[in-house]
């Protein structure tokens, strides 16, 4: 019985040893995330600050400041202020943490491409394809420039610059016709009637078709059903 007795008592001490141990354990790993955090604070947002008001807001807080020597160009932020960080805001950082930054070079600015004598449309394709914006169109109507084509720009081509303006000729179109089907006519009797409408009209022969007499549109282009203007090419594939 008096064993029994030791040995129970010798458990219940062992059990409270273990306890203390892992209250300790306990207390010692909350402590060091304490103090852990006390030592770290929350990175503050310097993205559209210039270098000068980052540094100090970074002083304040014990941490230090790293200017990336390489520039990035940015739409938004204004050249000279800070486009980016590292850590971003709002993440924890120990005291004496370096917080790497860029600084913007301002807008992206490319070449300017040539674009008198070009449609609207194109124009615009070009400069969406250069990453430039139009700033700006201005119109006008004159018989001497084709109609809807750029007639002037703003930077002069081989400039430098984000956006460009144009100046629109919107003389009025030249008239069209709806392209006859061809098809089976006299490719002879068909030229000379487009040619006296001003078309420009060109017969190519081609491969004998069985049962077609010669001479005989077999293909054309455009087709029918398009819309052609009297300086437009046409041309007739005939039977041989």
């Amino acid at each position: 019985m008096a064993l029994r007795t030791r040995v129970w008592g010798l458990g219940k001490l062992l059990l409270l040893l273990c306890g203390l141990t892992a209250t300790f354990l306990l207390f010692a790993l909350v402590g060091m995330r304490v103090a852990v955090r006390a030592r770290e604070v929350q990175v503050p947002d310097l993205v559209g600050l210039q270098a000068d008001g980052a540094s100090q807001s970074l002083a304040a807080l014990g941490l230090t400041l790293r200017i990336d020597p390489n520039l990035r160009a940015d739409d938004r932020v204004p050249a000279g202020r800070i486009v980016q960080q590292d850590p971003t805001s709002g993440s924890q950082a120990r005291r004496q943490r370096t917080i790497h930054v860029w600084v913007s070079s301002g807008p992206r600015t490319t070449t300017v491409p040539a674009l008198v004598g070009q449609s609207e449309r194109t124009a615009r394709m070009r400069l969406t394809e250069e990453g430039l914006d139009v700033s700006t169109t201005s119109e006008f109507r004159s018989p001497d420039y084709p109609a809807d084509a750029v007639v002037a720009q703003d930077p002069a081509p081989s400039s430098r610059a984000p956006q460009v303006s144009l100046l629109l000729n919107r003389a009025e179109e030249a008239t069209t016709y709806v392209m006859p089907d061809l098809i089976g006519t006299s490719g002879e009797r068909a030229a000379e009637t487009l040619r006296t409408r001003g078309f420009r009209v060109t017969i190519v022969g081609s491969q004998p078709y069985a049962r077609v007499p010669p001479g005989t549109v077999v293909r054309q282009q455009p087709s029918g059903g398009f819309r052609v203007a009297p300086a437009d090419p046409i041309s007739l594939e005939v039977s041989r």
